[in-house]
């Protein structure tokens, strides 16, 4: 695995900090990677970025690519060239051999909802030549109730741009929790009980992905890290065997695992936030510039017959590309 970053910690039974009170947390922090997910015959599996998997390219597995937290039109000290390391995200991913069925932006496409900034991310995103599945981040709807993401990428979703699709069996849900922010995310009554409704004609052996800006497992409530009505949400997931929730918003790669639930967020493409407890307070960090390519990164996710549990190998901007 030359190339790949890790840098891993086990915490057991935080009490004080909201960080995880049932199961454990593997935190690979900020100098983490991307996922390339596989999804066949409802299993979730992983693989090195860039790397090709024995019979991949058959066997009808489904694969995709996470992305989040771009950021277009942010130009501060910690990166004045966010289109350019969204255009090497970008590079990566065309790169991937077999390419994916699909692109999940996990939000905070832009960083200030301005009409040009979503029109770079649409320009840049074309390059792709994938479909791309969004949600908002609280950039995307802070100025303007979300009216400009919604007109953009709000067609066929209910509310403030929730909705659910199917792919090769596998039932993809992708929530809004960034629109009545109080400390941290809120889902909303109208929309968990749309959620309720959109699992109860699911059987319990469907795999489940769920997706959506904030996490909805408490990561550090201090900073926001979490979603008040995240557990009331989770409960309607229960039931299902196989459940993988991906998150943007804390710019750093996390996994908690819990039942027969994953949690997982993923790296900025745009840059860094501090690990949680380790700084005053969240916001972009500032780091060596010839550095700042090893904390940004892509998902991608595979989920292939007969593998189990769900593993996540991140790979970063900066790991050079495997045929």
């Amino acid at each position: 695995m030359k190339g790949i970053h890790l840098s891993k910690r086990i915490v057991h039974n935080q009490h004080d900090d909201g960080v995880d009170r049932r199961g454990f947390l593997q935190c690979m922090a900020w100098a983490g990677t991307g996922i390339i997910w596989t999804i066949g015959a409802g299993i979730p599996s992983s693989r090195v970025f860039g790397k090709g998997e024995p019979g991949s390219k058959t066997g009808g597995g489904l694969s995709f690519v996470q992305i989040s937290d771009s950021h277009i039109g942010f130009n501060k000290p910690a990166n004045p060239d966010v289109t350019g390391t969204l255009q090497a995200a970008i590079d990566k991913i065309g790169a991937l051999e077999p390419q994916p069925d699909f692109v999940l932006h996990t939000g905070d496409l832009t960083h200030g909802s301005h009409p040009a900034e979503f029109d770079t991310v649409d320009q840049m995103l074309t390059g792709l030549k994938r479909q791309v599945y969004y949600v908002p981040g609280e950039h995307d709807t802070s100025t303007d109730d979300g009216k400009a993401y919604l007109e953009r990428y709000g067609k066929g979703t209910k509310g403030s741009g929730w909705y659910s699709f199917d792919q090769k069996g596998v039932h993809f849900v992708g929530l809004v929790n960034v629109m009545a922010l109080e400390g941290m995310g809120k889902i909303g009554a109208d929309q968990l009980a749309w959620l309720k409704d959109d699992l109860s004609g699911r059987k319990a052996s469907t795999p489940i992905v769920v997706f959506a800006l904030i996490p909805l497992w408490t990561v550090y409530p201090q900073w926001g890290w979490g979603t008040q009505d995240g557990a009331e949400a989770l409960s309607y997931l229960k039931r299902f065997g196989s459940v993988t929730v991906l998150n943007g918003h804390i710019h750093q790669t996390m996994q908690k695992v819990e039942g027969n639930v994953t949690f997982h967020t993923a790296m900025s493409t745009a840059f860094p936030q501090p690990a949680p407890g380790t700084a005053p307070s969240p916001g972009p960090m500032k780091v060596p510039a010839d550095q700042l390519r090893s904390v940004l990164g892509i998902r991608d996710v595979t989920f292939q017959p007969g593998k189990f549990p769900v593993a996540i190998v991140d790979a970063t901007l900066a790991d050079p590309q495997r045929a």
